[in-house]
């Protein structure tokens, strides 16, 4: 019988594509704590000083520049074979459809960078990029219809989670025989409670990242590898299987 696997991915999988992480050791948040202020949704709203350092910020993102790693291309072949449940990721750099992952496959839990929609009149999605290249003169863009605020179509801090991108991930957790979890700290919920919900439908649990996690007792394997070296070698594994 063929295994079923369910992918989880945090920033850990894509540093190797030059995009740091938040809170890791030489996180983002965690060399410049203020940063964070930048994701808060009633800031971006309502502070318009802000709202344009924000803009200039994604302007300036590693994403737009990354390439897929060989992590991220072993992943595709998860779902090449039909191995693989679902791919959920917390990342919104759009790595994993750049590697190879069909974007069916792909749950984007906390959003995407790659669009942008108006916050008043629902307008878009349009190209991030697009918006993106107005800065210079128009330092806090506006849709073109309303005049209204636009947002990368990134989660910010205090906007929930697309419903039916964690009802998704939820039915992808209850349905796999195995959930490997990347390059994730697994303290951010409600994504956090996702290999609880494996566990409890009888998957096992395989942890990859380099610093320990509230779920490595729970985990039938917890590997400290680099990610670009352990994923692939676990995917020869499950495709072996």
């Amino acid at each position: 019988m063929t295994t079923r696997v369910t992918v989880l991915t945090g920033a850990g999988v894509s540093t190797g594509a030059g995009i740091p992480d938040f809170r890791g050791p030489r996180g983002v948040w965690t060399l410049r704590p203020d940063r964070a202020r930048l994701l808060e949704i009633d800031v971006f709203m309502n502070d318009r000083a802000l709202r344009e350092e924000g803009w200039r910020d994604w302007r300036e993102h590693p994403a737009w520049h990354s390439h897929p790693t060989d992590a991220h291309r072993a992943l595709a072949r998860l779902g090449e074979a039909g191995v693989l449940e679902a791919l959920l990721t917390q990342n919104i750099d759009g790595l994993h459809q750049a590697g190879g992952s069909r974007p069916a496959d792909v749950i984007e839990l906390h959003g995407a960078l790659g669009t942008t929609s108006c916050m008043v009149c629902g307008a878009g999605p349009m190209a991030t990029a697009d918006v993106l290249a107005r800065l210079d003169t128009e330092p806090d863009p506006r849709c073109a219809g309303c005049g209204g605020i636009l947002k990368p179509d990134v989660v910010y801090f205090g906007e929930p989670l697309p419903p039916a991108a964690l009802d998704r991930a939820v039915r992808a957790a209850e349905a796999c025989d195995v959930m490997v979890a990347i390059g994730t700290t697994l303290t951010v919920f409600p994504v956090a409670s996702l290999p609880g919900v494996a566990l409890d439908s009888g998957a096992s649990l395989v942890l990859v990242n380099a610093e320990p996690t509230a779920y490595d007792r729970y985990a039938d394997e917890v590997v400290r590898e680099p990610i670009e070296t352990a994923v692939p070698s676990l995917v020869e594994r499950w495709l072996d299987a």
